[in-house]
């Protein structure tokens, strides 16, 4: 697979960007290979589904006292189901929705929290939630053990209505599913001014349009990390001075990119994201409140299941989104907006590039929810806070706060098997990220240019065939982790627990333990730092590490800085325990 990016017209993608400031990265369309969509078959593949895991708030397909029923668009339930019995007109009149029709007395009271029901008909809900939106919002109580089967989409590529108004969707043990043989369309879609609010419900099967483009993911994470050609390098076997050969393949290879004449990259037409009633309130125009700049914009693929456009909010309560598949980032759900998980499953959901779970390039808290068995082609399997540009410039991640939430076993053929962060800025706190696989880099958690915070936060059993088992910290980012524990992870070359290069990391009170770098060529089982790289250890244990050659414990590169206080230990490590670091016995 090659690691160049050429445009349609045969020349190569732009230079990589300038070291200062907030990076854009551009990609260029019409690149051969990813490959790696079939390659995650290698690594477990996206037949080999777990549908059983979940815990005490996950709603199952189990049949309960109530028929289970299943509808269409066509509005008739199958057999064992029951009709509604109402006709069309039945839900024109005001009495559902909590607005009084009469005379017009009663259109700017707000909706009726107390919730009216929707019948197991797709057609209803259609209707019910077009009148939520022309008569300021609703709460809409959906048949108990029913399915809402979508066979249609309008004509942005969403299944149901475009949400304007605060809309609340509730459920018990109630889907709301793509039919398998429908064309590819997202089920929701948050505009501007809109507010969704789901409890109890399922959000299953969303697939948008695939891009043309084809990356390869080792070219984009070389924008970001010289690890690529460090790995390169320790194949050569030139083990003695891994950094200098890394930094002589870097510069031959962009010696032969610039020789090459530039061409640029082409950008599909596509069909807008928005769909929106109110083309006064727009994706392309909405700013961030009480910023000048213009917010992050959503393609018109991202978000399968649910996307939440600038301008617009999300509550998801005890609820799952399953399965859905995009064809750009965010194949569960892609935040432009402001979002919110909570107590629910995001699982075995696929995005062609980036968050096969969750994207977010605006505010989005998970808190005591699962996001697990998610893939992606790039990166970010589980979640992806910002991506590097493929058909357009870079989306810079936003603000992500995960509480009491476990990221686990998800994958990516990339970078960041569990988490990625470009240019954002994410918090995990009381959370587990565990089990998950990035072949590049980052098999737990991989930054670029970002704020990573991690408190009493467990990274665990994670692994890359590259760098950076547990944490892949790269292009000048600052990562504080207090309190935590990184340990048992496993990678291919460097860094098993913690690959840092060219950024801070700060470690207080916490652990790297019992990570292995298990290759034939690999060292610095514990930590590894490359190019400028900054680590303070305080009160932090790195003990039981392993590496084929030694160090075991803590490889420090010439260029950088690993500082231990005198609470601090590195102890057992195997075959050795440091090299280049003051204040450690090897």
């Amino acid at each position: 697979m090659s690691n160049d990016v050429k445009t349609p017209d045969g020349g190569p993608a732009p230079a990589p960007p300038p070291r200062s400031g907030r990076r854009k990265l551009w990609m260029a369309a019409g690149i051969a290979g990813l490959t790696g969509v079939v390659g995650l078959a290698a690594l477990g593949g996206l037949a080999a589904r777990n549908d059983k895991s979940g815990g005490p708030d996950r709603l199952t397909d189990a049949q309960s006292s109530t028929p289970k029923q299943n509808v269409s668009d066509a509005g008739k339930a199958d057999a064992g189901g029951e009709e509604s019995g109402k006709g069309e007109d039945d839900w024109a009149g005001g009495d559902w929705s909590g607005q009084d029709d009469r005379g017009g007395q009663g259109k700017d009271r707000k909706h009726d929290e107390r919730g009216k029901e929707v019948p197991c008909n797709t057609d209803k809900l259609i209707q019910a939630i077009v009148f939520a939106n022309d008569n300021h919002g609703a709460t809409l109580e959906l048949a108990r053990n029913c399915t809402y089967n979508l066979t249609r989409t309008d004509e942005y590529g969403n299944g149901l209505p475009v949400i304007t108004e605060d809309v609340t969707l509730k459920g018990d043990n109630t889907k709301i599913v793509r039919d398998a043989t429908a064309e590819h369309f997202r089920i929701l879609n948050v505009g501007p001014g809109g507010h969704l609010t789901l409890k109890g419900l399922t959000i299953k099967g969303g697939q948008t349009t695939r891009a043309r483009a084809m990356v390869d993911p080792a070219t984009v994470w070389s924008r970001y990390s010289t690890s690529v050609e460090a790995t390169a390098a320790a194949k050569a076997g030139t083990l003695a001075d891994v950094e200098a050969e890394a930094v002589k393949a870097r510069a031959a290879k962009a010696a032969a990119s610039a020789a090459k004449p530039a061409t640029e990259a082409a950008k599909p037409a596509a069909k807008p994201a928005t769909g929106a009633a109110k083309p006064a309130a727009t994706a392309q125009s909405a700013a961030a409140p009480g910023a000048g700049t213009l917010v992050e914009r959503p393609e018109f693929n991202d978000g399968a299941g649910i996307l939440v456009q600038p301008g617009g909010a999300a509550d998801i309560e005890k609820s799952e989104i399953l399965q859905n598949q995009s064809g750009g980032n965010g194949g569960g759900l892609a935040n432009f907006g402001h979002t919110r998980i909570s107590k629910s499953t995001v699982a075995e959901n696929t995005a062609f590039f980036f968050g096969g779970g969750l994207f977010n390039a605006g505010v989005l808290q998970v808190d005591e929810s699962t996001v697990r068995n998610n893939e992606a082609g790039i990166g970010g399997g589980g979640v992806a806070n910002g991506a590097p540009g493929i058909l357009s410039d870079d989306v810079d991640g936003g603000s992500v706060w995960l509480y009491k939430t476990e990221v686990t076993g998800n994958k990516t053929i990339g970078f960041g098997g569990g988490i990625l962060d470009v240019e954002g800025d994410t918090k995990l706190e009381y959370a587990k990220v565990t089990d998950n696989i990035a072949v590049l880099a980052g098999g737990g958690i991989a930054t670029a240019d970002s704020q990573l915070t991690l408190k009493h936060t467990t990274v665990a059993k994670n692994s890359t065939v590259g760098v950076g088992g547990g944490l892949a910290i790269a292009f000048d980012s600052v990562a504080t982790i207090e309190d935590s524990s990184v340990k048992d992870n496993v990678a291919g070359f460097f860094g098993a627990g913690l690959f840092v290069e060219d950024s801070t990391v700060t470690l207080r009170r916490s652990e790297v333990v019992g990570n292995r770098a298990v290759g034939p060529i690999s060292f610095g089982g514990g930590i590894f730092t490359i190019f400028g790289a900054r680590v303070t250890l305080t009160e932090t244990k790195v003990a039981g590490n392993i590496a084929t050659f030694p160090p075991g414990g803590i490889f420090n590169s010439p260029s950088s800085d690993v500082e231990l206080d005198n609470k601090s230990a590195v102890t057992g490590n195997r075959p050795t325990n440091c090299v280049n670091v003051p204040g450690c016995f090897a």
